[in-house]
């Protein structure tokens, strides 16, 4: 614990504005659908109201995931490729590509990192967003998913090297005429040891109506948003207060 606080004061707050002298593409990287809104909604609303594009790529369509108790009997991909559908575009994001790895078997091998980098180097995004898989256990009562692991490390193997340099995976350069790209930061969801602070607050009722789309995974709606809206900082109260999302940012030089 006491290393946790430590960390926390390390964290530097940027304002969201000021982080960019220009309008980025982002490339938001993770396992599942609803991932993006948990781990990053409110920043992400910031980003598309600020001009920035927000793509998401999503390695499943979370078919083993759903709310115990939630009554459905069609198929879950399809419900939960809607439920992403109609969240993202509350956050101002309208593009997603779904790949077809199955939910719950992710693991981090050459096969899915070539798949990510096509990904990469396809949209050549400034930006990559996706999970910290260095983190295990988030907070002391939460395991961290080991899909959520799995695609941290595979996209953070695809942004460097595999990206950038055409020496590795040729084909993609011979056969499908994808050049090596250039990824230039790299923010780490769910961070083990944050070195950025976003203060979503303005953007907080934002990621609640996102999230709220995502009726398989929430539970009772009303219980859910006095969840979240109880999420504030601990030195601020209800009648005041202040939302955060946390980020490790990584910054890549060219060499």
């Amino acid at each position: 614990m006491q290393e946790e606080r430590e960390t926390k004061k390390e964290t530097a707050e940027i304002p969201i504005e000021e982080i960019w002298g220009k309008k980025k593409k982002i490339l938001v990287i993770l396992a599942h659908p609803d991932d993006p809104e948990f781990f990053c909604g409110g920043t992400i609303a910031k980003w598309t109201a600020a001009g920035n594009e927000v793509i998401y790529c999503l390695l499943t369509k979370g078919d083993k995931g759903i709310q115990e108790g939630f009554n459905f009997r069609g198929d879950i991909k399809d419900l939960r490729i809607k439920e992403q559908k109609e969240a993202s575009v509350e956050l101002g994001v309208n593009e997603i590509v779904f790949l077809e790895y199955k939910d719950g078997y992710l693991v981090p091998n050459l096969e899915m990192r070539k798949r990510i980098t096509y990904i990469i180097r396809k949209i050549q995004p400034e930006i990559v967003v996706t999970c910290d898989p260095t983190n295990y256990f988030i907070r002391d009562d939460y395991i961290n998913h080991p899909d959520h692991r799995a695609v941290g490390q595979a996209t953070i193997d695809a942004v460097f090297p595999a990206s950038q340099n055409a020496r590795i995976f040729p084909d993609l350069l011979e056969q499908e005429e994808l050049h090596p790209h250039h990824v230039q930061e790299v923010w780490l969801s769910l961070p083990y040891q944050p070195n950025l602070t976003v203060n979503v607050t303005d953007t907080w009722d934002k990621k609640i109506a996102a999230l709220l789309n995502h009726q398989s995974q929430i539970g009772d709606p009303e219980v859910f948003i006095e969840r979240m809206k109880s999420s504030h900082t601990e030195d601020t109260d209800a009648s005041n207060p202040r939302y955060e999302e946390h980020f490790r940012r990584i910054i890549l030089r060219k060499k």
